[in-house]
């Protein structure tokens, strides 16, 4: 498996190696063994599954709260997205910045997104499917987000009129957002 920092190095694109022939190819996406090695221990709990049908709807941007914090691995399984993480953990020297990568199946990249981390995607491509692990199980109590145009975090999403939950249309601004996530360097 391939890993590469990001522009926050917390947050990490893995690529898996694949192996093909006539027939096709064969890619192992998760292997706790070699991920422990590369200093990647996080025990996955659930498994979640999206199909979005249009191109530009928009899922984000979306965190879990202590005790149900969330480590995510993001992959694309059909169609195309561009997947962000921005940094909400309060003293971070880089709070408030964002990192967008794009997932397709052919470019088998995965991100993986710690927590204190804000997390959403948009289609690319019409019927595309997410696939993602996540260290905690869903708790809606812990549910959160921040405004997925929010004029301080400026992400370029590529689109103008996405597609959003009512949920994702009124989550507040990062200004008037209290963290509960805290920088600690390493």
């Amino acid at each position: 498996m391939k890993i590469e920092i990001t522009a926050i190095p917390d947050v990490l694109i893995l690529t898996p190696a694949r192996f093909g022939d006539a027939r096709g190819w064969f890619s192992e996406t998760f292997n706790a063994t070699r991920m422990a090695a590369a200093g990647l221990n996080v025990d996955w709990v659930q498994d979640n599954h999206s199909m979005s049908a249009k191109p530009g709807t928009l899922r984000g941007l979306h965190f879990q709260s202590p005790p149900h914090a969330q480590d995510k691995l993001i992959r694309c399984t059909a169609g195309a997205i561009l997947d962000v993480a921005v940094d909400i953990r309060r003293g971070s020297p880089t709070f408030g910045k964002w990192v967008g990568v794009e997932l397709t199946p052919d470019n088998a990249r995965q991100l993986l997104v710690p927590k204190g981390f804000l997390h959403g995607f948009v289609t690319l491509a019409p019927m595309t499917e997410v696939q993602y692990k996540c260290s905690d199980v869903y708790a809606p109590d812990c549910d959160g987000g921040i405004r997925w145009n929010d004029p301080d975090i400026g992400i370029d999403w590529g689109v103008d009129d996405p597609t959003l939950s009512a949920k994702d249309t009124v989550a507040p601004y990062l200004r008037d957002f209290q963290s509960p996530f805290e920088w600690s360097p390493s």
